[in-house]
């Protein structure tokens, strides 16, 4: 079973199943590997982004100037999951390079198909890994799928803190690990997390449906879901749309 959270051990991006398993809370959200980039700018390790919308999906994090134009107009994300949808108020000022990925990568379809791999009641929900789009359930290197680049941390902005369902990046505890797997806090965790994972914003709109994913059953220790709980789309949409 797992261990109780300890303040003091850092989240870590998960690594592949059947090498390391969840050997405490605090050691599952990760998501190793995934830096390598296929053909075209898409993530390597075994899937492709979707480009359902048409928009090619980025090869390499936006810099601070793209930030600013991929920003614009961009102040929640609507997710739509096989369990229903929640809302996202984007951080776009507090930490413009990770929401300003994260709002390129859904533009481009890169989150539909893909499953929330981890599932920790009482802590935390984890999605983002392209290769869930494919694979479902358990299997070896679940949790290192990325978007085929990494980008540097952005330390919370103050006044951050990673309360309940706030939504933050997964990194591996090593420089330049942002990629596309995110986390959302089932609990107030501000005691338990160092300030090592990018905040890029809160879930305002169906925390009911969050909840209801961090209930879900998964296969024990490892957190896996039994079924599925599918990203359909992610929406971006201006503040208060």
């Amino acid at each position: 079973m797992p261990e109780p959270i300890r303040a003091a051990r850092p989240i870590r991006r998960l690594p592949a199943i059947g090498t390391v398993a969840l050997v405490a809370l605090s050691v599952g959200l990760g998501a190793c590997g995934g830096s390598g980039t296929g053909a075209g700018g898409r993530p390597a390790g075994g899937s492709t982004a979707a480009v359902s919308s048409g928009v090619p999906c980025p090869a390499s994090a936006p810099t601070t100037e793209g930030a600013s134009s991929l920003l614009a107009g961009a102040g929640n994300a609507t997710v739509k999951t096989s369990m229903g949808s929640f809302t996202i108020e984007l951080y776009g000022s507090q930490s413009p390079i990770a929401t300003a990925n994260f709002v390129a990568l859904a533009r481009c379809g890169f989150y539909d198909g893909i499953t929330f791999h981890r599932v920790i009641a009482g802590f935390v929900i984890q999605a983002g890994d392209p290769q869930t789009r494919t694979r479902r359930g358990a299997f070896d290197g679940l949790g290192t799928g990325g978007p085929g680049y990494g980008f540097a941390i952005e330390p919370p902005a103050a006044g951050l803190t990673y309360g309940r369902y706030i939504v933050a990046m997964a990194n591996s505890g090593r420089p330049d690990t942002n990629g596309s797997q995110f986390f959302i806090d089932l609990v107030d965790l501000s005691q338990q997390l160092p300030p090592s994972y990018t905040i890029f914003g809160k879930v305002v709109g169906g925390t009911d449906v969050v909840d209801a994913i961090g209930q879900v059953r998964t296969n024990g220790d490892q957190g896996v879901p039994v079924d599925p709980v599918v990203i359909e789309s992610i929406a971006i949409g201006a503040k208060g749309s």
